[in-house]
């Protein structure tokens, strides 16, 4: 920041003036250049504090107790509140053969005494209750037969089965759960025995917990080979990035994902240098869909779509920080065309070309009317480098210069609106950061990112995440079908 404004007393306006026109031309350029220095200060520090998640990209952690009021993108329907005619409610539904029948027998009679225990029931009410059985560790002692041979003497033995390599050792299901509850849930490790030694009785350690996590994670590494191979040959993958403690030091964690697909990995750095460690946009030739991460547009060959969820939020500061209505219609514009697209969706592959016309006018317009209002700012004599533009200026640019990237939902259906489905992909891991705080190692958070794709990109094709799991450990891993790639 530069120093305070110096403004001159009356003795040195005085002087000035005695010395002609231009040292007073020259003293009150200075004032000016100065005072708008300050001006720009007070600007970027008043931003700095207005900014919220609901107008920037900060995270909702970062409001603190002064949250703003949420408001919603969505207009109000004419849907009543409540379930809607034909919604699938979900209730517990009695079954036809329970597992278990109590009669609960009347023994005397309520009015005048009498005993009823000979009495026959006519009929009876009915109430089920649905519970857990009690729940116990079974072991079963597995006995390998030895043999002597009597035709020749030879000694034989039974094999034991390929998971069962020690005198005593938990078995599958229980490893499963463990790295259910770790990798799914994210209860610590010491958390986790206290489970089992609640739940069950044993107390597994955090030692045989992390093995379960690295066998599993060794074993679902052709599964995961194979979604990234998907998401290299999908249409459309969205990308995002955030940082992740390793070792005590800012790492990056970057996720690949679509629908049906999730990809993880981990990297000392943000930019390129990381993303082409991950191995997909270097191979990519689709449509990347990104919050306009500079390091991003490296990659030439494939097509770009930007995060308008991430622009929403940004032309909401600048209407309700510089009062510019220019930025709450490119909001309504962008709305507007999301809204035919939904629409248009239902019955047809793309927008007539006229409707598509009609909102690039709309759009080319309202870009106009916002670079009016924030015209270039002028070049400072004997500055070098870029010139520092307002946050509108900043904007405007640009929505101007990534237009097609911008509106990239609108020319091809595929393309989703926001950068939302990478962006659910990364909190659930940040929610993990939260709770357990930084990864010992870097081996430790690799072994977490594989775990982590392989069982989101499970539950995405709707397979159950503890079952995908111990067919992982089965070594025979949940691989998805190529059918689902980018649908």
């Amino acid at each position: 920041m530069e120093n305070a404004m110096h403004t001159p007393n009356r003795d040195e306006i005085h002087a000035a003036y005695q010395q002609g026109e231009e040292v007073i031309v020259q003293l009150f350029d200075q004032f000016i250049h100065e005072l708008q220095t300050l001006q720009d200060q007070l600007q970027a520090l008043q931003d700095q504090l207005n900014k919220n998640s609901k107008n920037s990209s900060k995270p909702p952690s970062s409001d603190g107790l002064k949250k703003p009021r949420t408001r919603s993108q969505r207009k109000p329907g004419n849907r009543k509140n409540g379930g809607q005619e034909g919604h699938v409610g979900h209730t517990l539904e009695p079954v036809e053969e329970p597992d278990h029948i109590e009669v609960h027998e009347v023994e005397q009679c309520t009015e005048c005494g009498a005993t009823l225990t000979d009495v026959e029931a006519e009929d009876c009410q009915r109430r089920q209750v649905f519970d857990i059985p009690p729940i116990q560790i079974e072991v079963t002692e597995h006995q390998a037969e030895i043999k002597t041979c009597p035709h020749c003497g030879h000694t034989n033995m039974a094999s034991f089965p390929p998971d069962v390599t020690a005198s005593v050792q938990y078995g599958s299901r229980i490893r499963s759960m463990a790295i259910y509850i770790n990798n799914y849930q994210f209860v610590p490790l010491e958390r986790i025995s206290d489970f089992f030694e609640d739940i069950f009785g044993h107390r597994p350690s955090e030692a045989i917990i992390l093995q379960a996590n690295a066998t599993c994670a060794e074993n679902v590494k052709p599964a995961n080979d194979a979604i990234k191979e998907q998401l290299t040959n999908a249409h459309v993958v969205n990308f995002d990035e955030t940082g992740l403690r390793v070792e005590g030091k800012l790492n990056w964690l970057h996720v690949a994902s679509t629908h049906d697909l999730t990809y993880y990995t981990v990297h000392p750095k943000r930019g390129k240098e990381a993303m082409d460690a991950m191995g997909i946009l270097s191979e990519f030739g689709g449509v990347a869909v990104h919050d306009h991460w500079s390091p991003y547009f490296n990659y030439t060959d494939v097509i770009h779509g930007l995060c308008n969820a991430h622009h929403l939020r940004d032309l909401t500061f600048i209407h309700e920080q510089y009062e510019q209505d220019w930025a709450e219609e490119m909001s309504q514009c962008l709305l507007d065309i999301k809204k035919e697209v939904d629409q248009a969706s239902l019955y047809k592959d793309q927008l007539d070309s006229e409707e598509i016309e009609e909102f690039e006018v709309r759009y080319d317009e309202i870009i106009a009317e916002g670079l009016e209002l924030n015209p270039p700012p002028p070049k400072e004599h004997g500055k070098r480098g870029r010139i520092k533009q307002s946050p509108p200026k900043n904007l405007l640019d640009r929505l101007s210069e990534h237009k097609q990237e911008v509106l990239a939902f609108m020319y091809d259906f595929d393309v989703p609106f926001d950068n939302n489905q990478a962006e659910r992909d990364v909190r659930m891991m940040k929610l993990r950061q939260k709770i357990s705080g930084t990864f010992r190692t870097a081996v430790g958070a690799d072994i977490f990112c594989n775990i982590r794709g392989y069982i989101s990109t499970a539950r995405k094709n709707g397979y159950h995440v503890l079952d995908a799991i111990q067919d992982a450990l089965r070594g025979d891993p949940f691989v998805p079908s190529v059918g689902c790639v980018g649908e």
